[in-house]
């Protein structure tokens, strides 16, 4: 590759939650966020490298900006916990193609639409830098819930040491330190499936 390049697409196809660098190498750019400092995608698209401006991108694999609308299922990442209500950065849109789209700010998952029992702490349910499949109940204040089988987090990091976590029968356990935890999980939790 010659010093004149300044963006390349990689060959690499990624999905949710995949590794894609570190903030040691480049700044996180567009479709992707950081935990502790590693960047991982928040789309399903090819990671792009720009090498003058040293950002790394996830590129969704087309171009057209979708509309998201109530009943609309999202993928997204846990951004801020607040004692009532998860902050959720969306990444895509499903069945809508892994294209961008315009939100304003981050999208709210409130305690009382987590799952249909009571919810007691909020931080047994998500935490910071999960990804998390929800559905758009109300898109003037951006409201998602996760409250069915097939909604919640889809990929979750240890809090102690940040590794994935893999699940265990109801639970969540770290692979690297032991530790056991719980989420509202996806009922393809780990999987990859959108």
């Amino acid at each position: 590759m010659d010093d004149k390049d300044e963006s390349t697409e990689e060959s690499v196809f990624v999905m949710p939650g995949d590794f894609v660098g570190t903030t040691e190498e480049f700044k996180a750019g567009e479709g992707t966020y950081v935990n502790v400092a590693d960047i991982h995608s928040l789309n399903t698209g090819y990671v792009k490298v720009n090498r003058k401006a040293r950002t790394i991108s996830v590129v969704p694999r087309t171009a057209t900006p979708p509309e998201i609308k109530e009943g609309d299922i999202i993928i997204g990442n846990v951004v801020n916990m607040r004692d009532s209500v998860a902050l959720v950065e969306i990444g895509a849109i499903k069945g809508k193609g892994e294209r961008e789209f315009q939100t304003n700010g981050a999208a709210a998952i409130h305690v009382s639409n987590v799952k249909d029992s009571y919810v007691k702490n909020l931080g047994y349910e998500f935490s910071l830098s999960d990804v998390v499949k929800a559905k758009v109940i109300n898109t003037q204040n951006m409201r998602l819930s996760t409250d069915e089988k097939s909604l919640g987090v889809m990929k979750a990091y240890c809090s102690k040491c940040h590794s994935p976590m893999v699940k265990d029968s109801k639970k969540l356990k770290c692979p690297e330190c032991g530790r056991t935890e719980t989420r509202k999980l996806s009922a393809d939790y780990g999987t990859g499936v959108v």
